[in-house]
């Protein structure tokens, strides 16, 4: 979801350094070997506005470097497809001919609008690419809120079934003057997977992908161990606060939380995670983890879940085949079936199951 439009870009990069360091704690072992002698490299860059953390494990620096490189290339070749603010972007191409013609876009930039469509249609709404037309009114670097008349202007103009996309003819098309696609909400989860694919192909057997606080890790760390994640206490104090962890393997995971871009006003939390149907944020919810097999579904998903509230967003979360863990207003945690299996509650976090 968008910023306000005239952050530049690294004041908008260091905010979300902050989602990095706030909404996961990646937990490494040291550098080890196997018994193939393998050992785990890791490098990090800002791409897409935010810090993008890569670890593989090869048997050797070059090896594990040159994967690498092509790895951030890929991640840094997206950007300039889908970034918001840049007016030679493919996304900014669309918004400025919205209610005009139709643009043509790179089968990239079709496959994620296809997939953020997708996650609308499942999510009854609660994901919109096009919820940008509100979310840039807020400005959460000055600590202003629109005011409602102004918010009630702009609801129109969020309807991801305006955006209409032609496979055939690989084109994207806004239906109204004053529409905006914004992938923020989706993009970091895709670029994470297209990172993947490509360390895959350069014959990295194991590796994860961070980019801020979307996930995505194959394989396993040298000695047969999964990657480790852990889930941030929303109102916790510090980076090691976490109230659970969950292994990964062949999996991704995103999270969401109240505590990434907010401020307080008259004593109400004002956050970034707004309800495309009222243009107000979501409430009843403090943060949201989702996790399944790809990270532009995990992404996505984490906005949408948390946005549906507890019952909804669970539903939502398996109607997808993912699972989700919430935490909800007064820090009780709700989580699919399928995940109580699978993730390890520290002693201070309270199961209060499903709802």
């Amino acid at each position: 979801m968008p910023e306000q439009q005239g952050e530049g870009m690294k004041g908008r990069g260091l905010k979300r350094l902050l989602i990095v360091l706030l909404a996961v704690t990646l937990t490494f072992s040291s550098l080890s070997c196997s018994p193939k002698k393998e050992r785990m490299f890791k490098r990090s860059e800002f791409l897409l506005d935010t810090i993008v953390t890569i670890t593989v494990v090869a048997g050797s620096e070059k090896e594990a470097g040159d994967a690498m490189d092509k790895a951030f290339e890929e991640i840094r070749r997206l950007g300039g497809l889908l970034d918001f603010f840049s007016p030679e972007s493919e996304i900014s191409a669309i918004n400025r001919n919205a209610g005009i013609t139709p643009v043509a876009v790179s089968p990239e930039t079709l496959d994620l609008l296809e997939r953020a469509s997708e996650v609308s249609a499942g999510s009854n709404g609660a994901f919109d690419i096009t919820v940008g037309a509100v979310v840039s009114l807020y400005d959460f670097h000055r600590k202003v809120r629109p005011p409602d008349s102004l918010i009630r202007e702009r609801l129109p103009l969020v309807n991801f079934r305006d955006l209409i996309l032609d496979r055939s003819r690989g084109t994207a098309f806004l239906r109204r003057k004053g529409m905006t696609v914004d992938a923020g909400g989706i993009a970091k989860g895709y670029a994470a997977d297209r990172a993947v694919e490509v360390l895959k192909s350069a014959g990295i057997s194991a590796a994860l992908v961070a980019v801020a606080g979307d996930i995505r890790a194959y394989g396993s760390k040298p000695g047969g161990k999964p990657w480790l994640v852990g889930i941030r206490d929303p109102r916790g104090s510090g980076l090691d606060d976490i109230i659970a962890t969950i292994p990964l393997r062949d999996m991704a995971v995103s999270t969401s939380g109240d505590y990434e871009r907010f401020f307080i006003e008259d004593g109400k939390r004002i956050h970034h995670l707004i309800d495309p149907k009222t243009g107000h944020p979501a409430g009843g919810v403090m943060s949201v983890t989702v996790v399944g097999p790809l990270a532009v579904y995990t992404d996505s998903l984490a906005t949408a879940v948390f946005i549906s509230g507890i019952e909804k967003g669970l539903k939502t979360a398996e109607a997808f085949g993912y699972d989700a863990l919430m935490i909800d207003a007064s820090g009780g945690i709700h989580m699919t079936d399928a995940l109580k299996g699978r993730i390890a509650m520290l002693p201070r976090a309270k199961e209060n199951g499903r709802r």
